[in-house]
Protein backbone atom coordinates (compact mmCIF):
# COMPACT_ATOMS: atom_id res chain seq x y z
CA UNK A 1 0.00 0.00 0.00
CA UNK A 2 2.85 2.34 0.64
CA UNK A 3 4.29 1.97 -2.56
CA UNK A 4 1.65 2.51 -4.69
CA UNK A 5 0.84 5.99 -2.71
CA UNK A 6 4.19 6.58 -3.30
CA UNK A 7 3.80 5.43 -6.51
CA UNK A 8 0.99 8.93 -6.49
CA UNK A 9 3.27 10.87 -5.04
CA UNK A 10 5.72 10.78 -7.67
CA UNK A 11 2.67 11.47 -10.06
CA UNK A 12 1.23 14.19 -7.89
CA UNK A 13 0.31 16.88 -10.35
CA UNK A 14 -0.89 14.55 -12.99
CA UNK A 15 -3.31 13.96 -9.62
CA UNK A 16 -4.07 17.52 -9.48
CA UNK A 17 -4.94 17.89 -12.94
CA UNK A 18 -7.35 14.30 -12.56
CA UNK A 19 -9.37 16.01 -9.78
CA UNK A 20 -9.80 18.91 -11.73
CA UNK A 21 -11.08 16.76 -15.37
CA UNK A 22 -13.23 15.11 -12.90
CA UNK A 23 -14.80 18.40 -11.39
CA UNK A 24 -15.64 19.53 -15.24
CA UNK A 25 -17.07 16.06 -16.29
CA UNK A 26 -18.72 14.48 -13.23
CA UNK A 27 -21.16 17.33 -12.01
CA UNK A 28 -23.59 14.79 -10.30
CA UNK A 29 -20.50 13.32 -8.06
CA UNK A 30 -19.26 16.94 -7.22
CA UNK A 31 -22.52 18.01 -6.21
CA UNK A 32 -22.57 14.83 -3.97
CA UNK A 33 -19.48 15.34 -2.65
CA UNK A 34 -19.70 19.33 -1.81
CA UNK A 35 -21.07 18.39 1.73
CA UNK A 36 -18.23 16.69 2.58
CA UNK A 37 -15.66 19.41 1.94
CA UNK A 38 -15.47 20.50 5.39
CA UNK A 39 -14.36 17.09 6.54
CA UNK A 40 -11.94 16.94 3.72
CA UNK A 41 -10.42 19.69 4.60
CA UNK A 42 -9.99 18.40 8.24
CA UNK A 43 -8.41 15.01 7.12
CA UNK A 44 -6.13 17.03 4.77
CA UNK A 45 -4.92 19.26 7.47
CA UNK A 46 -4.65 16.32 9.59
CA UNK A 47 -2.06 14.36 7.06
CA UNK A 48 -0.28 17.75 6.66
CA UNK A 49 0.86 18.51 10.32
CA UNK A 50 1.29 14.60 10.64
CA UNK A 51 3.87 14.61 8.15
CA UNK A 52 5.62 17.95 8.59
CA UNK A 53 5.37 17.00 12.99
CA UNK A 54 5.28 19.95 15.79
CA UNK A 55 8.72 20.69 16.00
CA UNK A 56 9.65 22.14 12.15
CA UNK A 57 5.94 23.74 12.23
CA UNK A 58 6.85 25.61 15.60
CA UNK A 59 10.09 26.55 13.77
CA UNK A 60 12.55 29.23 15.45
CA UNK A 61 11.44 32.96 17.22
CA UNK A 62 12.83 34.07 14.32
CA UNK A 63 10.34 32.17 12.38
CA UNK A 64 7.65 33.30 13.95
CA UNK A 65 8.65 36.39 14.03
CA UNK A 66 9.14 36.45 9.88
CA UNK A 67 5.89 34.92 9.63
CA UNK A 68 3.93 37.57 11.60
CA UNK A 69 5.91 40.35 9.72
CA UNK A 70 4.38 38.30 6.42
CA UNK A 71 0.99 38.07 7.25
CA UNK A 72 0.68 42.06 8.04
CA UNK A 73 1.73 42.84 4.56
CA UNK A 74 -0.20 40.04 2.69
CA UNK A 75 -3.66 40.71 4.22
CA UNK A 76 -3.41 43.79 5.56
CA UNK A 77 -1.03 46.02 3.64
CA UNK A 78 -1.83 44.94 0.35
CA UNK A 79 -5.59 44.75 0.03
CA UNK A 80 -5.17 48.48 1.48
CA UNK A 81 -2.90 49.49 -0.78
CA UNK A 82 -4.93 47.75 -3.77
CA UNK A 83 -8.36 49.46 -2.18
CA UNK A 84 -6.82 53.33 -1.75
CA UNK A 85 -5.32 52.96 -5.57
CA UNK A 86 -9.04 52.46 -6.57
CA UNK A 87 -10.13 55.26 -4.52
CA UNK A 88 -7.33 57.67 -5.54
CA UNK A 89 -7.86 56.74 -9.27
CA UNK A 90 -11.80 57.57 -8.74
CA UNK A 91 -12.22 53.93 -9.61
CA UNK A 92 -15.66 51.66 -8.82
CA UNK A 93 -15.05 48.48 -6.57
CA UNK A 94 -16.45 46.60 -9.67
CA UNK A 95 -16.96 42.67 -9.48
CA UNK A 96 -13.19 42.06 -10.70
CA UNK A 97 -11.95 44.87 -7.89
CA UNK A 98 -14.04 43.41 -4.85
CA UNK A 99 -12.46 39.40 -5.81
CA UNK A 100 -9.00 41.22 -5.92
CA UNK A 101 -9.59 42.62 -2.37
CA UNK A 102 -10.63 39.84 -1.33
CA UNK A 103 -8.05 37.83 -2.44
CA UNK A 104 -5.77 39.48 -1.04
CA UNK A 105 -7.54 40.27 2.58
CA UNK A 106 -7.43 36.56 3.00
CA UNK A 107 -4.83 34.00 4.43
CA UNK A 108 -3.95 31.19 2.63
CA UNK A 109 -5.97 28.21 1.88
CA UNK A 110 -5.66 25.07 3.79
CA UNK A 111 -3.63 22.95 0.88
CA UNK A 112 -0.67 25.70 0.63
CA UNK A 113 1.92 23.56 2.61
CA UNK A 114 0.59 20.36 -0.08
CA UNK A 115 1.66 22.28 -2.87
CA UNK A 116 4.83 23.10 -1.02
CA UNK A 117 5.78 19.82 -0.84
CA UNK A 118 4.94 18.80 -4.37
CA UNK A 119 7.22 21.44 -5.48
CA UNK A 120 10.10 20.43 -3.52
CA UNK A 121 9.97 22.81 -0.40
CA UNK A 122 10.03 23.03 3.43
CA UNK A 123 6.41 23.01 3.77
CA UNK A 124 5.97 24.54 7.44
CA UNK A 125 6.44 27.87 6.53
CA UNK A 126 3.35 27.48 4.68
CA UNK A 127 1.51 25.81 7.62
CA UNK A 128 2.94 28.76 9.71
CA UNK A 129 1.19 31.56 7.04
CA UNK A 130 -1.99 29.54 7.19
CA UNK A 131 -2.46 29.27 10.76
CA UNK A 132 -1.15 32.79 12.14
CA UNK A 133 -3.16 34.47 9.14
CA UNK A 134 -6.32 32.29 10.17
CA UNK A 135 -5.42 33.76 13.60
CA UNK A 136 -5.03 37.41 12.33
CA UNK A 137 -7.98 37.66 10.00
CA UNK A 138 -10.90 39.01 12.30
CA UNK A 139 -7.85 42.21 13.22
CA UNK A 140 -6.51 42.42 9.64
CA UNK A 141 -9.77 42.67 8.12
CA UNK A 142 -11.01 45.53 10.02
CA UNK A 143 -9.85 48.09 8.02
CA UNK A 144 -10.40 46.42 4.74
CA UNK A 145 -14.19 45.89 5.95
CA UNK A 146 -14.08 49.80 6.51
CA UNK A 147 -12.87 50.35 2.49
CA UNK A 148 -15.24 48.19 1.05
CA UNK A 149 -19.36 49.24 1.72
CA UNK A 150 -20.45 46.11 -0.06
CA UNK A 151 -20.04 44.46 3.36
CA UNK A 152 -22.17 43.09 5.43
CA UNK A 153 -22.01 42.48 8.97
CA UNK A 154 -18.01 42.16 10.17
CA UNK A 155 -19.03 39.79 13.09
CA UNK A 156 -20.14 36.93 10.98
CA UNK A 157 -16.95 36.74 9.04
CA UNK A 158 -15.24 37.18 12.28
CA UNK A 159 -17.28 34.65 13.32
CA UNK A 160 -16.46 32.56 10.49
CA UNK A 161 -12.83 33.26 10.63
CA UNK A 162 -13.04 31.71 14.40
CA UNK A 163 -14.94 28.64 13.37
CA UNK A 164 -11.78 27.89 10.59
CA UNK A 165 -9.55 28.79 12.71
CA UNK A 166 -10.91 25.89 15.45
CA UNK A 167 -11.36 23.54 12.35
CA UNK A 168 -7.57 24.16 11.61
CA UNK A 169 -6.27 23.92 15.41
CA UNK A 170 -7.89 21.00 15.89
CA UNK A 171 -6.97 18.93 13.05
CA UNK A 172 -2.85 20.42 13.18
CA UNK A 173 -3.00 19.30 16.50
CA UNK A 174 -4.48 15.96 16.75
CA UNK A 175 -1.62 15.25 14.00
CA UNK A 176 1.55 17.29 15.73
CA UNK A 177 0.12 14.93 18.80
CA UNK A 178 -0.31 11.54 16.73
CA UNK A 179 3.29 12.18 15.13
CA UNK A 180 4.54 13.31 18.63
CA UNK A 181 3.37 10.18 20.29
CA UNK A 182 2.76 7.38 17.83
CA UNK A 183 5.46 8.36 15.03
CA UNK A 184 8.05 10.61 15.95
CA UNK A 185 10.56 9.46 12.75
CA UNK A 186 9.23 9.28 9.56
CA UNK A 187 11.02 7.38 7.20
CA UNK A 188 11.63 8.18 3.68
CA UNK A 189 8.74 5.84 2.38
CA UNK A 190 6.43 6.60 5.10
CA UNK A 191 6.71 10.73 4.20
CA UNK A 192 5.91 9.64 0.34
CA UNK A 193 3.37 7.48 1.24
CA UNK A 194 1.90 10.27 3.19
CA UNK A 195 2.60 12.87 0.44
CA UNK A 196 0.06 10.20 -1.72
CA UNK A 197 -2.34 10.44 0.66
CA UNK A 198 -2.63 14.20 0.60
CA UNK A 199 -2.88 14.05 -3.65
CA UNK A 200 -5.78 11.73 -3.09
CA UNK A 201 -7.20 14.34 -0.30
CA UNK A 202 -6.59 17.38 -2.99
CA UNK A 203 -7.85 15.36 -6.04
CA UNK A 204 -10.81 14.58 -4.42
CA UNK A 205 -12.06 18.27 -2.70
CA UNK A 206 -11.65 20.05 -5.88
CA UNK A 207 -14.52 17.94 -7.51
CA UNK A 208 -16.54 19.76 -5.10
CA UNK A 209 -15.59 22.64 -5.83
CA UNK A 210 -16.39 22.67 -9.78
CA UNK A 211 -19.40 22.53 -9.08
CA UNK A 212 -20.38 26.25 -10.93
CA UNK A 213 -17.57 25.54 -13.81
CA UNK A 214 -19.67 22.85 -15.20
CA UNK A 215 -22.92 24.88 -16.46
CA UNK A 216 -20.79 28.02 -16.94
CA UNK A 217 -19.36 26.25 -19.93
CA UNK A 218 -22.33 25.70 -21.61
CA UNK A 219 -24.61 28.72 -20.54
CA UNK A 220 -22.09 31.46 -20.45
CA UNK A 221 -19.20 30.84 -21.97
CA UNK A 222 -17.87 34.57 -22.45
CA UNK A 223 -18.16 34.84 -19.19
CA UNK A 224 -16.24 31.92 -18.04
CA UNK A 225 -13.22 32.87 -20.25
CA UNK A 226 -13.51 36.44 -18.60
CA UNK A 227 -13.04 34.72 -14.84
CA UNK A 228 -10.52 31.94 -15.79
CA UNK A 229 -8.41 34.68 -17.28
CA UNK A 230 -8.96 37.03 -13.82
CA UNK A 231 -8.08 33.91 -11.68
CA UNK A 232 -4.84 32.90 -13.77
CA UNK A 233 -4.03 36.55 -13.27
CA UNK A 234 -4.22 37.29 -9.36
CA UNK A 235 -3.24 33.83 -8.55
CA UNK A 236 -0.04 32.96 -10.66
CA UNK A 237 0.70 36.68 -11.26
CA UNK A 238 0.55 37.14 -7.47
CA UNK A 239 2.94 34.18 -6.48
CA UNK A 240 5.27 35.95 -9.50
CA UNK A 241 5.51 38.61 -7.94
CA UNK A 242 5.81 37.54 -4.09
CA UNK A 243 8.53 35.25 -4.96
CA UNK A 244 10.34 37.88 -7.46
CA UNK A 245 10.27 40.46 -4.77
CA UNK A 246 11.47 38.45 -1.70
CA UNK A 247 14.33 36.33 -4.52
CA UNK A 248 15.73 39.91 -4.73
CA UNK A 249 15.94 41.16 -1.24
CA UNK A 250 17.79 37.60 0.34
CA UNK A 251 16.32 35.43 3.59
CA UNK A 252 14.27 32.38 3.83
CA UNK A 253 12.98 29.59 0.76
CA UNK A 254 10.83 32.66 -0.72
CA UNK A 255 8.59 29.58 -2.65
CA UNK A 256 5.71 28.71 0.44
CA UNK A 257 5.57 32.56 1.02
CA UNK A 258 4.80 33.19 -3.09
CA UNK A 259 3.00 30.00 -2.90
CA UNK A 260 0.80 31.64 -0.30
CA UNK A 261 0.62 35.06 -1.70
CA UNK A 262 -1.31 33.51 -4.41
CA UNK A 263 -3.73 31.22 -2.99
CA UNK A 264 -6.15 32.52 -0.63
CA UNK A 265 -9.41 31.20 1.04
CA UNK A 266 -11.14 34.61 -0.07
CA UNK A 267 -14.42 32.02 0.15
CA UNK A 268 -14.18 32.94 3.51
CA UNK A 269 -15.28 36.45 3.20
CA UNK A 270 -18.59 35.27 1.32
CA UNK A 271 -20.67 34.79 4.66
CA UNK A 272 -20.72 38.43 4.84
CA UNK A 273 -21.47 39.19 1.51
CA UNK A 274 -25.75 39.56 0.94
CA UNK A 275 -26.58 37.36 -2.22
CA UNK A 276 -26.75 40.06 -4.95
CA UNK A 277 -22.93 40.38 -4.50
CA UNK A 278 -21.71 36.78 -4.35
CA UNK A 279 -24.09 35.39 -6.90
CA UNK A 280 -21.35 36.76 -9.68
CA UNK A 281 -18.70 35.90 -8.19
CA UNK A 282 -19.24 32.46 -7.35
CA UNK A 283 -17.76 31.13 -10.79
CA UNK A 284 -14.63 32.77 -9.81
CA UNK A 285 -14.63 30.68 -6.56
CA UNK A 286 -14.67 27.69 -9.36
CA UNK A 287 -12.20 29.35 -11.87
CA UNK A 288 -9.66 30.11 -8.89
CA UNK A 289 -9.29 26.08 -8.25
CA UNK A 290 -7.59 25.77 -12.18
CA UNK A 291 -4.50 28.20 -10.97
CA UNK A 292 -4.60 26.66 -7.54
CA UNK A 293 -4.64 23.01 -8.46
CA UNK A 294 -2.08 23.86 -11.79
CA UNK A 295 0.70 26.00 -9.49
CA UNK A 296 2.79 22.46 -8.33
CA UNK A 297 2.89 22.65 -12.49
CA UNK A 298 2.90 26.23 -13.80
CA UNK A 299 5.00 27.42 -11.78
CA UNK A 300 7.58 24.74 -11.13
CA UNK A 301 9.71 26.09 -13.95
CA UNK A 302 10.00 29.41 -12.46
CA UNK A 303 10.22 28.43 -8.68
CA UNK A 304 13.06 25.65 -9.74
CA UNK A 305 14.94 27.35 -12.84
CA UNK A 306 17.48 24.39 -12.84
Amino acid sequence: MQQALAFVARHGRLGLMVGLGAGLVLPGLAAVMRPWIPQLVALLLFLTAFRIGPVDAAGSLADLTRTMRRVLVLQLALPILFLLGLHLLGLPVTPLALVAALVLAAPSVTGSANFTILLGHDPAPALRLLILGTALLPLTAIPVFWLLPAFGDPAEVFGAALRLLTVILAAAGCGFALRHWGARHLSDLNRRALDGLTVIALAVIVIALMSAVRPAMTERPGELAFWLLAAFSINLGGQALCFLTLRATGGADPVPTSIVAGNRNFALFFVALPSEVTEPLLIFLGCYQFPMYLTPTLMRRLYDPR
